[in-house]
């Protein structure tokens, strides 16, 4: 049995090798089970999953992607807007950062010889190509990368190395009914979308405080991109919350369920040769 991996009709419409990894089919144990890709940055080095958990998982997704061999790049995501390009015959990383902390939450490249991986955990994985499939973009995109504008700004990213017409996948990621917020997330939701967004609007929960909302965070990305000038976008539908698996075990991991003791999805993309 491989690892848990969904793939976007769209995508491999146009050639790409990708995917959007679920929590199944790895090799990590306890809250990390299993096919997990990251540890959340507050937890004590003895309460991680080791090193070697994630190098097999990685292994695992290669290999179910025909991406062995690729250079996997990641970056230290901050929650901002900053995209972080890399081309052909280039280091990977700015040698004077230590050669592997750039602060980014979006990759773009034109190099079939990478991989670029997105770690998610409620935030969106957002994977791009052109339609020729020789450019590709990955973004994570929380409340606050939607808002900064991450996905136009991988976009503009993507036009600046000759992509001309692009398509987007938005991966699984806490879905409405998960995402309630108060009234200073709302706000800048209508800040950055419109006073009249529908992709926030009060809490009709009877139960729930007055002042809270709730946040369509998918919508939200779908229109960021479309307006950037995605040609096509493809919404999956999963909550990373409330999705379950044939045996009704979470099928993803969830930072807000999980009060943040929980592992880490990826989304990965890589350039066709």
């Amino acid at each position: 049995m491989g690892p848990g991996i969904l793939i976007s009709d769209l995508l491999e419409g146009v050639g790409t090798p990708h995917a959007l990894s679920t929590r199944s089919g790895g090799y990590s144990i306890g809250p990390f089970a299993s096919l997990n890709f990251g540890n959340p940055g507050e937890l004590p080095r003895e309460r991680r999953d080791p090193p070697s958990n994630i190098a097999a998982n990685f292994s695992l997704l290669q290999s179910a992607t025909g991406t062995l061999g690729r250079e996997i790049v990641q970056v230290h995501q901050v929650h901002g807007a900053d995209v972080h390009m890399v081309r052909r015959g280039q280091p990977t990383h700015d040698p004077a950062l230590g050669g592997n902390d750039t602060k980014a939450d979006a990759i773009v490249t034109d190099d079939p010889a990478r991989l670029l991986v997105i770690r998610v955990a409620d935030c969106a994985p957002v994977l791009l190509a052109s339609t020729d499939g020789r450019i590709v973009g990955a973004a994570h995109a929380g409340w606050r990368g939607a808002v900064a504008g991450v996905v136009a700004r991988t976009i503009e990213a993507m036009r600046s190395l000759g992509a001309t017409e692009i398509v987007a996948a938005i991966g699984p990621c806490i879905g409405p009914r998960a995402f309630e917020v108060g009234p200073e997330v709302a706000a800048e939701f209508r800040r950055a979308f419109g006073e009249t967004t529908p992709h926030v609007r009060p809490q009709s929960d009877p139960s729930a405080a007055r002042d809270k909302h709730i946040v369509d965070l998918k919508g939200a990305l779908c229109e960021q991109a479309t307006r950037a000038g995605a040609s096509m976008v493809d919404v999956m539908p999963h909550c990373t919350v409330n999705s379950r698996d044939e045996r009704d075990n979470p099928l993803f991991f969830s930072h807000r369920r999980d009060h943040g003791i929980t592992g880490r999805m990826v989304g990965v993309i890589g350039a066709r040769p």
